[in-house]
């Protein structure tokens, strides 16, 4: 039986909804919002007409038209028998993924491969009605050209003020506002490092960021980093020996072992880029997804002043919003600027306005999002447990993903027999600035708790195959997100 909604709590929600004229256009345009924001869950029995007009006090052909206007948009589905569904619209192409994004899989939209090959989330409630109030703000910026190639002053605020609050004082000068994290790795390469420069990252990181880095034309050393942590003596002695120009580190659920940097750590890191004359590139994607009750440390740049810090809204909001940042030193927001040039002429506006709307209901829009992660990972976790005990694993205190350990360095052979099974994995050596890994395997828990049920049993039987054929797979080539 379907869950259902009273017409009690669908009023409440409404608010003001019902003052806009005609009234069943505001109740229709009221209720898709709470559809669309994931307040009323598709799937959900929504009330009667009759429990509806008595709960709000209008006629009944105003929610008859309501209904009616809801089933023409795709928003509600009558059933004989469990009444009227809420429901999300089936996108006009058939799908919602991308196939440059997940090659392997097929098609068609009925499909039920499960692709673990990207570590994001479906966006959270709070997004939709964002995007309300950003396109009532957008006619305001029509009047002008709509190029920000530093970003929306509005924006530029915010973020700013969202560093001050952490402990590291900021002017809405050192922002610049990018089209997504990745592309902010890519600016910050192109601002600090030329050919044959070296460039020290963890092993195992981020894959696109290695991509991102050595088109550069750098050259990249790594530093092992475990679920423990980082070995802070060998990052020191790397920064020592190498003479880098810069080093890209993950320190806040770090990708993908979801290790936090503590803040003694983040000192003597910050000491030894000091001593070595090494920017770091910080990434900080991950940073408000703690999905334990953690005390956050403070960011690493307040112990590495030169740092460039990326940030980013596809992680802890909805990846379709392509909004990231780079916070800069003053003296290096020029060279930001002018390398972004070459690439574009800004973010779009639209989701500027989006974002900054999302960063003023930052703890709201956190708390859904950190309650369903938190779910899926003790799925995941349980799991795992039940039908791949050999495998190891630290379960993270925040981030989206466990960094698993395989009995056997089977992971490219895992692969393969896992796509074959429906599932599609990145292996470990993605995540290999230098090679190897073989012996590990990245599994976001960014999926629903049933989905990740589904997908472990898959991954028992693919490791059940892997094991006995025991040679490299065959798995297509896949982005990793």
């Amino acid at each position: 039986m379907p869950a259902s909604v009273s017409a009690s709590r669908v009023a409440t929600l409404l608010g003001s909804a019902l003052e806009r004229s005609p009234a069943y256009l505001g109740l229709a345009d009221g209720l898709r919002l709470l559809i669309s924001d994931g307040r009323v869950a598709g799937g959900t029995r929504l009330p009667s007409e009759r429990e509806l007009t008595d709960a709000l006090g209008v006629s009944r052909t105003t929610v008859t038209r309501a209904y009616g206007v809801l089933r023409e948009r795709g928003y509600l589905e009558s059933r004989r028998g469990s009444g009227s569904l809420a429901r999300l619209p089936v996108p006009r192409s058939g799908g919602a993924d991308d196939h440059l994004l997940s090659p392997g899989a097929p098609d068609s939209p009925g499909s039920d491969v499960l692709d673990l090959t990207v570590a994001a989330p479906v966006a959270p409630p709070g997004v939709a009605a964002a995007y309300e109030v950003a396109a009532e703000q957008l006619p305001g910026y029509l009047s002008g050209t709509g190029y920000f190639p530093s970003g929306l002053p509005a924006l530029r605020e915010a973020l700013a003020q969202w560093y001050d609050d952490r402990g590291l004082p900021t002017d809405p000068a050192q922002v610049v506002v990018t089209s997504g994290a990745l592309a902010g790795v890519a600016l910050s390469g192109r601002a600090l490092v030329g050919t044959g420069d070296r460039v020290v990252t963890e092993s195992p990181t981020y894959p696109n960021a290695i991509a991102a880095l050595r088109r550069t034309g750098a050259r990249l050393t790594g530093v092992d980093v475990d679920p423990d942590g980082w070995d802070v003596a060998s990052v020191e002695a790397v920064l020592r020996q190498v003479a880098a120009r810069a080093a890209y580190l993950v320190p806040d659920f770090h990708n993908p072992t979801g290790a936090l940097m503590d803040p003694e750590q983040r000192a003597r890191v910050g000491r030894a880029l000091s001593r070595a004359r090494t920017t770091a590139i910080v990434d900080e994607t991950l940073t408000d997804l703690a999905v334990d009750d953690v005390t956050m440390p403070p960011p690493l740049a307040a112990f590495a002043p030169t740092a460039l810090t990326v940030g980013s809204a596809s992680k802890a909001f909805w990846g379709g919003l392509r909004i990231g940042w780079v916070r800069a030193p003053l003296d290096k927001v020029g060279a930001l600027v002018g390398a972004r040039l070459s690439l574009d002429l800004g973010a779009p506006p639209m989701e500027q306005l989006v974002l900054t709307e999302l960063l003023g209901r930052r703890r709201e829009v956190l708390a859904d999002r950190r309650a369903g992660l938190r779910a899926s990972r003790e799925a995941l976790v349980t799991a795992l447990r039940t039908h791949l005990p050999g495998w190891r694993f630290a379960v993270p205190s925040g981030g989206l993903a466990l960094w698993c350990e395989l009995p056997e360095p089977l992971s490219s052979a895992l692969a393969g027999a896992a796509e074959r099974h429906g599932v599609l994995l990145a292996p470990g050596a993605a995540f290999a600035p230098d090679g190897g890994l073989e012996r590990f395997v990245r599994l976001p828990y960014t999926r629903s708790p049933d989905e990740l049920g589904v997908a472990v049993e898959r991954l028992a039987a693919a490791w059940a195959d892997a094991r006995q054929s025991r040679r490299v797979g065959t798995a297509r080539p896949t982005l990793v997100a």
